[in-house]
């Protein structure tokens, strides 16, 4: 049986904004949690998730040494801050919204990695 956890428990997601181009930040929490979401959390599933709020296209920039997934959305605030009638032209929530995205954890996992303070990235 798979077992399933989301972003959520393995990082926590930071957003930015320049033009109509947001920045999304998922900072792992720890080395195990990273090596999962390095190998599952593409631009693509980021994409399909934010479908319908990006209109163009999402990035992926991997951050080994810190433990973080930058993602670059492209036409997603609707013009821009100052142009956009979006409810959130500055793009908050975007960061928030791709918490809920499931990741397979490996049978062997150990949950109790997911727990607990984060340790170095050394």
């Amino acid at each position: 049986m798979a077992h399933h956890t989301t972003v959520r428990a393995l990082a926590h997601s930071r957003s930015g904004d320049k033009g109509d181009t947001s920045n999304i930040a998922v900072i792992a929490y720890n080395r195990p949690a990273y090596v999962l979401l390095h190998e599952q959390l593409t631009a693509a599933r980021v994409a399909d998730r934010l479908a319908g709020v990006v209109e163009g296209e999402v990035r992926r920039y991997a951050v080994d040494g810190l433990g973080v997934l930058n993602f670059v959305c492209e036409g997603a605030l609707g013009g821009g801050v100052s142009r956009s009638l979006r409810l959130d032209n500055y793009g908050k929530t975007l960061a928030s919204a791709v918490l809920p995205i499931e990741i397979a954890l490996p049978a062997d996992f150990d949950t109790e990695l997911l727990r607990g303070p984060a340790p170095t990235f050394d």
